[in-house]
């Protein structure tokens, strides 16, 4: 099945839902900084969504509240919105990496693991040839 694309409301609860774990429309609801916490029924209809998007389900029922969790992991919505930016930029992935590196925004340890993961794919690809 593909990954079902989410917008940045749903992704905000998802984001939730991956630090917390297993929550309640009201707990997610709570998450949310005051100043931008949007209306309950407004949490509620999203997550219902994600729930038709199969990425959340319902794994309990605690008085009248249900209870929800993930079933799309944090990597894998990841991936799947860095496919979705190299599609926007026609499947090139060059101006991307560069605005990533002269942007000066990488820290240290990130350069160590892009390079680490370029290895990584190195040897692999050579081991399959």
């Amino acid at each position: 099945m593909a990954l079902p694309k989410l917008t940045r409301l749903e992704l905000r609860i998802m984001d939730t839902l991956w630090t917390k774990g297993p929550s309640s429309i009201r707990e997610l609801l709570a998450a949310f900084p005051e100043e931008e916490r949007p209306a309950y029924t407004t949490v509620q209809t999203v997550v219902y969504r994600l729930e038709e998007k199969k990425a959340v389900r319902r794994i309990s029922k605690i008085s009248n509240a249900h209870v929800f969790e993930a079933l799309v992991s944090r990597t894998a919505a990841q991936h799947r919105l860095i496919d979705d930016l190299v599609a926007l930029f026609g499947g090139k992935r060059l101006p991307i990496v560069t605005h990533l590196i002269e942007s000066g925004d990488l820290t240290p340890e990130e350069l160590r693991e892009a390079r680490k993961a370029l290895r990584n794919l190195s040897k692999k690809k050579e081991k399959s040839e």
